[in-house]
């Protein structure tokens, strides 16, 4: 779980969780202050789409005068958007409300865990509301119930065109829906934000104009279920620079690709139609980067997970994929020890992955989540068990990883500039999601700024990180 604090007035970074008052932030645009403020402590927890849901309700509140700072003891009170995914998301959101308790004293919960108010209230019986995901307008409501609105200049513009970023300002997480209607069975997402609700593509296409205009040079597409864009709607047309549009994953990237901006899709399901996905990469028109979570192997526990695909599919298609698109990267997250997983059906997990060659992959010993359908299965894997084999999972992997990324020494890549830190600049190739995939280390190298490109040589790579130097000037080289 990521934790993020709003800090409208320094250039900071994002990282996992710590304590929330020793987090790095985000660069966020400066914003100048009200002459009277009412100053709002806030912190986001959890995944990028919950950070996304965290920028609308601080533009709401910035549009209306307030001021947001990161410490407890200069607000008036704290709101805390939580994430309850998975049980230790669970405690690091009541730990989090509880110290914002104990520094401030006045706190409003919103997000994922806000379903449970129940137990929330059980642990913390004085924050001053609850609410669930995506309840913007209410968490301003209460925000108002408990402090006067700010006097401010109402001619005197607080919010930029694109609104509040809690990213660095050369890229953006873009938010197409809202939901899910898949049931899988170790998921309790649908009881949180609901069914797919997929915005109009007209709406989105406009915010990641507005995000280009204002200097993001990459947009993370994310969404619960990317893949099921339009869905809900029947792929409804819509309208967007006056020409008519489909509200679907193919067209809206399509559109996205016109823009001149790296567009990174995330949190794909691997339905049939993503592979209509893949020639626009071989084209250029968006990166090929493909973060698509099959979860398993084994057509039983896939069946179980009522997930799709089995290994024979999944290596079929990928096969083709890569025909198509030979530089695809391919970002994908499995759980194991699973309900009744037997170890042949492990090893059936890992024969996969020498097959399927990912880049980059995540995995979880699966947790007990409340709520969820696969609590009910019989035969839990004992805990050891687990353990074992999430570390010869990832055993596997690792190598597989390394020699992939070793694969690329000697090859020439464009880079965008991260960071800069005692060491040089951190840079990411098209196949590095932030936060969440490696990093180009450009030792040395310190004469550049975040959100330029350029192009550099990789001479040294690891299971996770890639090491590269500049390639000499020449006309190439890039800011956009």
């Amino acid at each position: 779980m990521t934790v993020n604090q709003y800090k409208p007035n320094q250039t900071t970074t994002m990282e996992g969780p710590k304590d929330v008052l020793a987090q790095q932030s985000i660069a966020v645009k400066q914003l100048e202050p009200t002459q009277q403020t009412t100053k709002i402590g806030f912190v986001s927890l959890g995944c990028p789409k919950n950070l996304v849901d965290s920028e609308r309700i601080l533009t709401q509140l910035r549009t209306e005068g307030y001021d947001v700072v990161p410490s407890y003891n200069d607000a008036a009170l704290v709101i805390v958007n939580t994430c309850g995914f998975i049980d230790s998301a669970v405690q690091e959101s009541l730990d989090t409300i509880g110290e914002a308790l104990a520094e401030n004293g006045k706190v409003i919960v919103t997000g994922c865990l806000g379903i449970k108010e129940d137990e929330i209230r059980e642990v913390h019986p004085n924050v001053l509301s609850i609410t669930g995901p995506h309840a913007y307008e209410e968490v301003v409501n209460q925000v108002h119930e408990h402090l006067p609105k700010p006097e401010h200049n109402p001619f005197l513009n607080l919010v930029p065109d694109h609104g509040i970023k809690l990213t660095p300002k050369h890229f953006a997480y873009l938010k197409i829906s809202e939901g899910c209607n898949h049931r899988c069975t170790f998921c309790i997402i649908p009881s949180m934000r609901g069914d797919l609700v997929s915005r109009p593509v007209g709406e989105v296409l406009s915010e990641a104009k507005r995000l280009k205009a204002a200097g993001v040079n990459e947009l993370l597409v994310i969404s619960q279920d990317t893949s099921a864009y339009g869905v809900d709607v029947n792929y409804k047309t819509d309208f967007w620079d006056g020409m008519p549009v489909k509200t679907h994953m193919q067209q809206l990237c399509e559109k996205l690709g016109e823009m001149d901006m790296w567009i990174r899709l995330h949190y794909v399901y691997p339905y049939p139609h993503v592979d209509d996905l893949i020639p626009l990469m071989a084209e250029g028109k968006i990166l090929p980067y493909l973060d698509i979570p099959f979860q398993h192997a084994n057509k039983r526990i896939l069946r179980l997970m009522k997930r799709p695909g089995s290994a024979d599919r999944t290596i079929e298609r990928i096969k083709k994929w890569r025909e198509i698109c030979p530089e695809l990267v391919i970002r994908s997250t499995f759980i194991v020890g699973f309900p009744g997983e037997t170890e042949e059906e492990f090893e059936e997990l890992l024969t996969f992955l020498k097959e399927a060659q990912l880049d980059r992959v995540g995995c979880f010993k699966y947790s007990p989540v409340e709520g969820a359908k696969a609590n009910e299965l019989p035969d839990p894997v004992d805990e050891d068990v687990k353990e074992d084999r999430l570390q010869r999972f990832m055993a596997v992997q690792s190598e597989i990883s390394q020699q992939r990324l070793q694969d690329k020494i000697g090859s020439e890549y464009n880079v965008v500039i991260d960071s800069i830190d005692a060491e040089g600049a951190v840079a990411r190739t098209f196949g590095d999601a932030p936060e969440i995939d490696g990093v180009v280390h450009l030792n040395g190298v310190f004469d550049v700024q975040a959100g330029q490109r350029l192009w550099v040589e990789i001479i040294h790579a690891d299971e996770h990180d890639l090491w590269a130097v500049p390639v000499e000037e020449d006309d190439e080289t890039s800011t956009d």
